[in-house]
């Protein structure tokens, strides 16, 4: 899992940069050819969206999404537990009808009618598939998550049993 996590680091970096360099382009040929490029500002568009998505997933495996746990942390220990695993499979249930089976639909769709887009002229099925992937990355962390969650309840029975003994 941490693979993925690294890889996915190492793949957001790179679009940032190749963003950077983009529209960096985009403000040269603007201002000193008086030429600006035709297809600078949809890449740009198109990275944004593809950070954004993808930088999502991310955060959700590192935990840094904005999330209220005042309450949360105020609940008992078991409760809190059962919250937890309520709030990530919610999670994981957005992320696969949503993301993964509505950005499959959406691609698919996209692909049949050969919808392309305007500057690049790229399949436009090739820019919405990152719909899907973060869906995709999301479930995977979400059943991390579970996993890592439920094992830790594994080690604290066992810990408890040990200590009583």
């Amino acid at each position: 899992m941490n693979r993925i996590e690294k890889l996915l680091e190492i793949f957001l970096g790179s679009l940032l940069a190749l963003m950077v360099l983009d529209v960096t382009w985009q403000i040269l040929t603007r201002f000193l050819p008086m030429s600006p490029s035709s297809y600078t500002e949809e890449l740009a568009r198109y990275l944004l969206v593809w950070i954004g998505l993808l930088g999502g997933a991310y955060a959700y495996r590192k935990k840094s999404h904005l999330g209220i746990d005042l309450l949360t942390n105020a609940l008992p220990e078991k409760i809190r537990r059962q919250v937890q695993i309520l709030t990530i499979s919610l999670c994981f249930a957005f992320a696969a009808s949503a993301m993964v089976f509505g950005g499959v639909k959406l691609v698919a769709l996209t692909v049949e009618l050969n919808q392309l887009s305007a500057a690049l002229n790229i399949p436009m099925g090739i820019v919405y598939s990152v719909i899907p992937l973060s869906g995709g990355l999301i479930c995977l962390f979400c059943v991390d998550q579970l996993v890592q969650l439920l094992g830790q309840k594994e080690r604290i029975a066992t810990a408890v049993k040990t200590a009583s003994a």
